[in-house]
């Protein structure tokens, strides 16, 4: 039997892993304690899965009493993206092995500390890069892993975050830079390990340009330069372009954030936070917009964007390499997509030949029906049939944060910014 202590008990770790440690995996894995700032979280838990009734509840003071009652094997971190590491550093101090939500921690400066603790420990660091297990995104691993492509140039990969999911951001604690470390980390770390792990190479330098150019105080959309609002309780609901596009005058002034669903009108359901903050607020200091340039250590260039207000969300992807191409497009979240289109599929275009279209089986759950795939390589131990590495270690955590800081700070200085200058760890030798 495993033994689990769960940092952070946000929705991520209520949904994502205690229940299917309570459920699926109960004959071999149990959680032995819950660790949270807000006690309030701890009660929501229990309310949520009675099983969980008799497991122990620690504040963020009590780690150490946490460690030394309960005895776990594995620490699952799920807390704001700023603690992370303080929970990665004392679980390896510890020899335990670290689950952690990405970001696996919010600078390249505390990823150089995880790499230089995991060193030290008999514990190990996994980051749960989810979208790597999505379908398509196996596919394409599989299709360059089979020289398809020859010897990968240039990829252009460009994100597209709708008003609604991209609003979520600013309403809540991703809005403030020492907290998530700006959305490209918090966010975009997702796509920066993809390329990663495609191309298995690491990336050198970054030259980013980028701006706040839809929320924040002098958002165009703002109904006025009031501070300090929260859309369950505005007087400027009926002038919020944001909040009228998905909130109806029927609908209850629900919010949700990466925990459990807020009600403003239900009594102390969170203890000292909102995560309907206004998204207009002058406390805003990221950017919402990118486009950026990162080269790679065997010559692969890639072209990102991504931003944080559009009409439809999803991706264009391409990948060109020295034998052939691959496009593909992907829609999310359907009931939001304000038109018809067709399922994603991959093309792929031969150097000399002609187009072929690939239709992926897919598989349910969340990200692309990477989640559960992800989690039976958690808790059965990684698939040996699969012929490729996909979980994810510090280091991976270490390059992909690496580049988004690298993606911010040359947004900053108008310089491009090198890879080891942040980490200052050497290249590992292949």
């Amino acid at each position: 039997m495993k033994k689990y202590a769960i940092c952070g008990v946000s929705n991520r770790a209520l949904r994502m892993f205690i229940a299917p440690i309570l459920d699926q995996y109960a004959k071999n894995h149990q959680v032995v304690a819950l660790l949270d700032q807000d006690p309030r979280r701890l009660e929501i838990a229990k309310e949520q899965y009675p099983q969980l009734e008799s497991v122990q509840g620690y504040d963020d003071q009590s780690f150490e009493q946490m460690m030394n009652e309960t005895k776990p094997d594995v620490l699952l971190v799920c807390s704001r993206d700023d603690t992370h590491i303080d929970y990665i550093l004392k679980g390896l101090a510890h020899d335990l092995h670290v689950i952690t939500e990405k970001p696996m921690v919010t600078t390249a400066k505390d990823a150089k500390r995880v790499i230089e603790a995991e060193n030290k420990s008999r514990g190990k660091v996994t980051v749960t890069f989810n979208y790597r297990y999505g379908s398509h995104h196996r596919k394409i691993k599989e299709l360059i892993l089979e020289g398809r492509l020859g010897r990968i140039t240039s990829i252009d990969f460009n994100w597209y975050i709708d008003t609604y999911h991209g609003a979520s951001y600013f309403k809540r604690w991703n809005r403030v830079r020492d907290y998530s470390g700006g959305l490209s980390i918090h966010k975009s770390t997702h796509h920066f390990d993809l390329v990663n792990w495609w191309v298995d190479q690491r990336p050198v330098e970054a030259f980013a340009y980028g701006a706040l150019n839809y929320y924040g105080a002098d958002g165009e959309l703002n109904p006025s330069k009031k501070n300090g609002r929260f859309c369950g309780t505005c007087d400027e609901q009926d002038r919020c372009q944001y909040y009228r596009r998905w909130t109806t005058r029927s609908q209850s002034s629900a919010a949700k954030d990466d925990h459990i669903e807020y009600v403003p009108s239900t009594a102390k359901l969170y203890t000292d936070y909102r995560p309907d903050a206004c998204i207009f607020d002058e406390e805003i200091n990221i950017e919402d917009t990118y486009v950026a340039t990162v080269r790679y250590d065997r010559g692969t260039l890639l072209s990102y964007s991504i931003n944080f207000s559009t009409p439809y969300e999803g991706y264009h992807l391409v990948i060109n390499g020295t034998k052939g191409r691959i496009e593909t497009k992907e829609y999310h979240e359907p009931s939001r997509i304000p038109f018809p289109f067709d399922e994603q599929t991959i093309d792929y275009y031969p150097l000399f030949g002609s187009k072929e279209t690939i239709h992926v089986v897919t598989n349910e759950g969340g990200h692309g029906g990477g989640d559960p795939i992800l989690l039976e390589d958690l808790f059965l131990g990684v698939d040996p049939a699969r012929p490729y590495e996909i979980l994810a270690g510090a280091q991976a955590g270490a390059d992909s944060i690496a580049v988004g800081e690298a993606v911010w700070r040359s947004v900053q200085t108008g310089q491009p910014i090198k890879i080891d200058d942040l980490l200052k760890v050497e290249v590992q030798q292949r």
